[in-house]
């Protein structure tokens, strides 16, 4: 190649190199998570700082000890943060950021448009196993003026490239509560305790809440929340369990973390009423590892609950074809 073509090529090289750092520089400002300490002190700072500290000690605002009895609407004594961690800012830890602007969005399980209430509603009735906030509800504008705040940086017209949660290879066998027993007492047990009930910050006052939440029992999430579905919970605890292990340096194998959630899921907690309404408008939508039915297909409860889940897939997936053909689509 001659002088002058290499001086070209040089140039778009470094011109492409500049305009990628650019780029990269673009999305890092788009996408980057807003400080609250730089809110001001005025309503609107004081109402997304309320939101955080919802977030953070549930249990001191609206958990069943809270000081305003008309605002006990949580039914443990739990934070949104347990599971949304660092405040819900934290990649593949269940993040709010950039949620906001994925509503108002269809749900397969209501079988309607829902908005962000009805989501943070959604929580408050499943892993807060409590009643709904009204919407005018300061607490659920709090919580809702939090959610979009996190999103602010996010332009309406797209998504945040922000992980929720990680994706373990799924196992070709069930996950074995046995085993998960195991793994539980060798990593889990010191914090959890041995009956699953966590740390309390204070057991005779417990509206302090949890140093350690619990992750079976009365005091935890019913079997109509999230964490009740055993693909949540497997993919948070390889990257988040214990403290301090990440998705890059998790402290469990996959085949661990699917085990020891099978154990946990296998423990009694509290239940839900009317859960056979989720996803009755169309069943084919139901996570695979929902641990209720009804059910579109003929799989028992139990492989629902622990896998596999490829043949379930499977299944799924050829009743949506049949049901396609039958409706001429």
């Amino acid at each position: 190649m001659s002088l002058p073509r290499l001086r070209v090529a040089a140039m778009m090289m470094f011109g492409s190199l500049v305009f990628g750092a650019a780029a990269a520089a673009e999305n890092a400002s788009v996408f980057r998570v807003p400080d609250i300490a730089a809110l001001p002190d005025n309503a609107h700072g004081r109402q997304v700082r309320l939101g955080r500290a919802l977030i953070t000690k549930t249990y001191a605002y609206i958990g069943p000890f809270g000081p305003d009895p008309a605002m006990r609407y949580a039914g443990n004594d739990l934070a949104c943060g347990d599971c949304h961690l660092e405040a819900g800012t934290q990649t593949f830890g269940l993040p709010l950021v950039g949620l906001y602007g994925d509503f108002p969005r269809y749900s397969a399980r209501s079988g309607t448009d829902i908005s962000i209430e009805d989501r943070i509603n959604s929580c408050m009735t499943r892993s807060m196993n409590g009643r709904q906030l009204p919407v005018d509800a300061p607490a659920m504008q709090a919580l809702a003026a939090y959610v979009k705040f996190l999103s602010s940086n996010v332009p309406p017209d797209k998504r945040v490239p922000y992980d929720r949660s990680w994706q373990i290879p799924e196992l070709d066998r069930a996950a074995d509560p046995i085993r998960g027993k195991v793994v539980y007492v060798r990593v889990c047990l010191g914090c959890h305790q041995g009956d699953g009930a966590g740390i309390a910050a204070n057991p005779k006052a417990l509206v302090l809440g949890y140093v350690v939440p619990p992750l079976w029992g009365k005091g935890s999430f019913n079997d109509g929340a999230g964490m009740a579905r055993i693909i949540t919970l497997a993919n948070f605890a390889y990257a988040n369990m214990p403290p301090g292990a990440t998705h890059a340096t998790p402290a469990l194998s996959s085949v661990e973390a699917w085990d020891v959630a099978a154990y946990v899921e296998s423990q009694r907690r509290p239940t839900k009423s009317e859960l056979a309404r989720d996803f009755s408008t169309d069943l084919l939508a139901k996570p695979v590892d929902a641990p209720y039915g009804p059910y579109a297909d003929d799989f028992s409860e139990a492989q629902h609950k622990y896998g596999p889940f490829m043949p379930i897939r499977a299944e799924i997936a050829h009743l949506k074809a049949t049901q396609k053909v039958r409706s001429g689509d």
